[in-house]
């Protein structure tokens, strides 16, 4: 196991990069903690697997290095950083039965013969699949074939990190939480850092301690699921997180505080000073707005249409030109149809300048 540090990385794989639009990977620094369950989450053509992929020394950056324990690893080969990595696709050997699969990454150490016994069947009895040791892999179904990869990665207790590279992307819908559920129990029982990069929220934050959201080379964030909820960095992680995401107005300073469309809107994070020129932005996520009860004033909506999911009801909205959901809890009174008006909860609505959140 190991600490992982990236210090000054960027990379691009342009031959001579002139400016910032011709980095694939933008300037950072951050680390990973021993032990650690993390998600490299975003958009496809982020930057994930590029970030991933000079981890693992398959990509050797631009710029900048990559630390294992504070011990520079920036050249060394994949085999030299001591690292497993599963992948989209099973990479097992179907003509060998599923003991063998899990067996030869030990073989190929050295491995005393009680040692791979003993760690073989760990391994098969934490992923369920001991009934099929000895089968051939080349039968299987898709999720015990994956199963099979990840159970290479993690037979190994010598490894610095696990890296997993969307590794549920065949498997079918109603099994993947089955597997996300697995691998989450399976870190921790083995306690080796990992590192698992999709595009899909639920996967990244059911599995992770901590998240890495990235948009566009960059890494706008890096929290725990409940700070990227509750106090997202960025309007994209307000958007990106949530299903819905992030309501997202533009704003304008009025008196003493933002305002949408001449209405007030309190914030938690009202700005000392601005430079005058930012992009201002109220961000507030559906949970936390309500319509205005008698007596109450808010901003003006038009309610469009109302879905109910059977958790909660999810109302379709329109404030001026910008679209706006609300979710209601199902022991709320029916919404609104038509005109009606809006209430935020001040302490969960946010003031951004030019997509970051303004520090007050």
């Amino acid at each position: 196991m190991a600490t992982i540090e990236l210090q000054n990385l960027r990379h691009s794989y342009v031959p001579e990069p002139k400016g910032p639009e011709d980095y694939a990977l933008k300037h950072m620094n951050f680390t990973w903690k021993d032990g650690g369950a993390y998600a490299l989450l975003g958009p496809s053509g982020c930057g994930k697997s590029t970030l991933l992929n000079i981890i693992s020394s398959l990509v050797t950056p631009s710029e900048g290095k990559v630390l294992f324990d504070g011990r520079d690893v920036t050249p060394l080969t994949p085999d030299q950083r001591n690292i497993a990595q599963v992948f989209q696709f099973p990479v097992i050997y179907d003509t060998m039965t599923v003991y063998n699969n899990l067996a030869f990454p030990l073989k190929n150490r050295g491995f005393s013969r009680q040692r791979i016994e003993e760690r073989v069947r760990e391994i098969a009895g934490l992923l369920e699949i001991e009934p099929l040791l000895q089968q051939r892999a080349a039968n299987l179904s898709p999720d015990n074939k994956q199963k099979i990869s990840m159970g290479r990665g993690l037979v190994r207790d010598d490894v610095n990190v696990i890296m997993f590279d969307e590794p549920l992307t065949v498997i079918d819908p109603h099994l993947k939480w089955k597997l996300r559920s697995k691998l989450k129990e399976l870190h921790q029982s083995v306690q080796t850092t990992m590192i698992y990069v999709t595009h899909d929220q639920t996967e990244a934050l059911t599995f992770a301690d901590e998240v890495v959201v990235m948009e566009e080379g960059q890494v706008v964030q890096i929290g725990t699921p409940v700070e990227l909820f509750e106090k997202p960095a960025h309007t994209f992680v307000g958007h990106f997180i949530g299903s819905p995401g992030m309501n997202i107005l533009p704003a304008e300073m009025n008196g003493d505080g933002p305002s949408f469309h001449g209405t007030a809107v309190p914030v938690a994070n009202p700005p000392a000073r601005l430079e005058g020129n930012e992009r201002l932005e109220i961000g507030v996520r559906p949970e936390f707005v309500r319509f205005a009860r008698k007596g109450e004033s808010g901003l003006p909506v038009e309610v469009l249409k109302t879905t109910d999911t059977g958790r909660y009801r999810l109302v379709f909205a329109r404030a001026g030109d910008t679209k706006l959901h609300a979710i209601l809890p199902e022991d709320e009174s029916e919404a609104p149809t038509g005109q009606a008006e809006v209430i935020f909860d001040p302490e969960r609505t946010r003031l951004y300048a030019d997509g970051w959140l303004l520090e007050n």
